[in-house]
């Protein structure tokens, strides 16, 4: 009788194994205010019971939207996918700036003016002409409040500490600044709407600034909701609301094959794939990758099975991240 308590335990222990063993692949989150992206993976992990979460991009506690989570063997791609430029809509209010750039912050400059006067200022503004200079390649300096580090600790550390310290400036890329909805005069708002495409590890919170300092009356950023991130869109977002009520969690996973298919691809003839999940390279008979480009490298049937790099000297793609 206790053989067989045993076995029936290995046996479930063994079905559990091969359960989370499927819990690989990309799950898009729209992330609500008020709580940390590390809240939302800590629900994540509970609910799809598994340790292997992570993710890309971190957004701001009072910022929403597009939080692209990795799952299982997934979290071993985030180098593929954090760099991809990103797609926010942010408010930004004008009128004085605060010390963290955004509405979390203390207040620590006043233009001096009545909202009823910035917001005509607002309306008298040739917002194209404004904006031209945040766009295309653009210098910033990171905020205190960041988590850039700065002789090996994080800004923000320093910041709640009191301190401030030199930064340099880091070049970033704007693709698109416009306004999101036209300002009015008749609205007498002291903040405008924009959207904004940008190269990842813009500062949104320093664009709002800078934008303020042009405009003449200092600003901060009140909203921030990130709408795109690389390939990943707010349409294929689950709030944590909705991905509770599912019945199964896992069916809201992208694939990982779907989570890099803007990478090249080869396909492995059958003999290649043990070699290849042994970290060895594949010769291949003509060139159509460029140079030291990612690639990924599937079984016949369309399986990841590793992420590799093309090595044009000697015509291989060498796998750099193999997924067992």
């Amino acid at each position: 009788m206790q053989n067989a308590q045993c076995s029936a335990i290995i046996i479930v222990h063994c079905a559990l194994c091969i359960v989370r063993s499927k819990v690989d692949g990309v799950l898009i989150i729209d992330k609500p205010a008020g709580i940390t992206s590390h809240d939302v993976v800590a629900r994540v992990r509970r609910l799809l019971k598994t340790k292997r979460v992570g993710h890309t991009g971190t957004l701001d506690p009072f910022a929403t939207g597009v939080l692209v989570l990795l799952i299982g063997q997934a979290t071993r791609l985030a180098q593929f996918l954090d760099k991809d430029e990103k797609q926010y809509e942010a408010v930004v209010k004008f009128g004085f700036e605060t010390d963290t750039g955004d509405k979390t912050g203390s207040q620590i400059a006043d233009c001096g003016m009545r909202n009823e006067d910035v917001a005509k200022r607002l309306s008298l503004v040739n917002w194209e002409e404004a904006f031209d200079p945040f766009r295309g390649e653009i210098e910033q300096v990171p905020p205190m409040y960041s988590a850039k580090k700065v002789a090996g600790k994080k800004l923000y550390e320093l910041a709640r500490s009191g301190e401030t310290v030199d930064r340099k400036k880091i070049r970033v890329a704007i693709h698109n600044l416009d306004l999101a909805d036209q300002f009015q005069i008749s609205d007498l708002r002291s903040e405008i709407k924009i959207r904004v495409a940008c190269s990842a590890g813009t500062y949104i919170r320093t664009l709002a600034e800078d934008i303020g300092r042009k405009v003449g009356t200092g600003a901060h950023l009140a909203e921030l909701r990130r709408t795109r991130a690389g390939k990943f869109t707010i349409e294929q977002s689950l709030t944590l609301e909705q991905l509770e009520k599912l019945d199964d969690h896992a069916s809201a996973l992208i694939t990982m094959t779907e989570a890099v298919s803007h990478l090249p691809t080869m396909v492995l003839t059958d003999d290649r794939i043990k070699k290849t999940k042994n970290g060895l390279s594949t010769r291949i008979i003509e060139a159509t990758f460029n140079d030291g480009e990612a690639a990924q490298m599937q079984d016949a049937a369309g399986n990841l099975v590793a992420i590799g790099f093309y090595n044009e000297a000697e015509n291989i793609v060498q796998p750099k991240v193999v997924l067992v």
